[in-house]
């Protein structure tokens, strides 16, 4: 997880994540709200039906945001850091790679315009797999008991 001197710096860590067992197959969106004391404030999994892993991937940071969206924060200056184990997700958000599909680009506009209604800043990191841990297991966890 995200060092302690780290942690402090943001409002929230978020850890998304999505998958779907086939390719696509029965998905799964999940995200971890961990506060500036490291405990775990709030946490969800969404089943999606059949979708695309990426597309899941996607739906986890969106319903974050809309979950962020609904604390209404007024601190402005507010740092928000989202920890993601999909590098492709993370390149995307950051506008490094391009978005070739329709559904993706359509997610990746909405995911922008709610950035914006928050008006505080919005970082996109990549993390290794295992320190996604938190997000991955409620992933299944919504899968498996659907």
């Amino acid at each position: 997880m995200t060092n302690e001197k780290t942690q402090q710096n943001y409002l929230f860590i978020i850890h998304t994540d999505g998958g779907a067992r086939g390719n696509p197959g029965p998905a799964a969106a999940a995200f971890v709200v961990i506060d500036s004391t490291k405990k775990v404030l709030f946490k969800k999994g969404v089943l999606l039906g059949t979708s695309t892993n990426n597309f899941a991937e996607y739906s986890a940071v969106l319903y974050a945001l809309e979950w962020l969206t609904a604390q209404k924060i007024d601190d402005k200056k507010s740092k928000v850091l989202f920890n993601i184990d999909s590098l492709l997700v993370v390149n995307q958000l950051n506008g490094l790679f391009k978005i070739k599909k329709f559904s993706i680009r359509e997610q990746i506009t909405k995911i922008k315009l709610l950035e914006t209604s928050l008006g505080f800043i919005v970082i996109y990191h990549h993390i290794p797999r295992a320190e996604n841990y938190l997000a991955d297991r409620l992933v299944n966890e919504t899968l498996d008991n659907n």
